[in-house]
């Protein structure tokens, strides 16, 4: 029996960037399997909508003072952490659709470990150095190429059957009670947030191997 953790990411979230080796190392040192979910944020439905100049000046916004201050910090603090692995979190300039991003997850998850870590690489680094428009299917479709995966029929894949995939999934996570990302789960117990990484240790340990 292998131990498993599932861990629901969107590619949006800076806190699932942060999270995305910590898990790595932690299923490679414990011998778990780490199956990984797509939960695509919908962020207005909690933090309402905004979209910004490059400059930063806010060009339209649906956000209460609240939701703002909720938001600068959590940029802040992203970016706290970030710089102390190196890692460059640009604020976005609006809200994204991450569902195409979600999708490639789903569709290179078929063709091994080795493609699926390198697309979760490339899609998290350029996303938030603001490199790689997740909404642009050409966009994501060369980034499933360079990750090692084939393309073929990916286009109308993701129209189809992988939207329904993805939905699906969605759907089986609330029945969960997964309600944003990093969410990790083991033998049903969700756990939000990476700061909950050792408890997770120890709740894999008593897994039987």
């Amino acid at each position: 029996m292998t131990r498993r953790l599932t861990l629901y990411i969107d590619y949006k979230s800076p806190y699932a960037y942060l999270a995305k080796d910590p898990a790595r190392a932690l299923a490679e040192e414990l011998g778990a399997e780490l199956d990984w979910q797509p939960y695509t944020l919908y962020i207005p439905d909690f933090l309402g909508s905004a979209t910004l100049a490059p400059d930063g000046t806010v060009l339209e916004s649906q956000r209460t003072p609240h939701q703002w201050r909720r938001v600068r910090y959590s940029y802040m603090d992203a970016r706290r952490y970030g710089s102390r692995r190196g890692l460059t979190i640009r604020g976005p300039q609006k809200i994204w659709d991450s569902s195409r991003a979600s999708l490639g997850l789903l569709w290179v998850k078929r063709q091994g470990p080795a493609a699926l870590r390198r697309y979760h690489d490339l899609v998290f680094e350029r996303f938030w150095k603001r490199e790689l428009d997740i909404e642009d299917p050409a966009a994501i479709e060369a980034v499933v190429r360079e990750a090692g995966a084939r393309s073929e029929g990916l286009a109308e894949w993701m129209l189809g059957p992988g939207r329904a995939e993805h939905d699906r999934i969605r759907a089986e996570a609330e029945a969960l009670g997964v309600f944003g990302v990093p969410t990790f789960v083991v033998e049903g117990e969700l756990f939000w947030g990476r700061e909950h990484l050792e408890l997770i240790r120890e709740r894999l340990l008593e897994l039987p191997r």
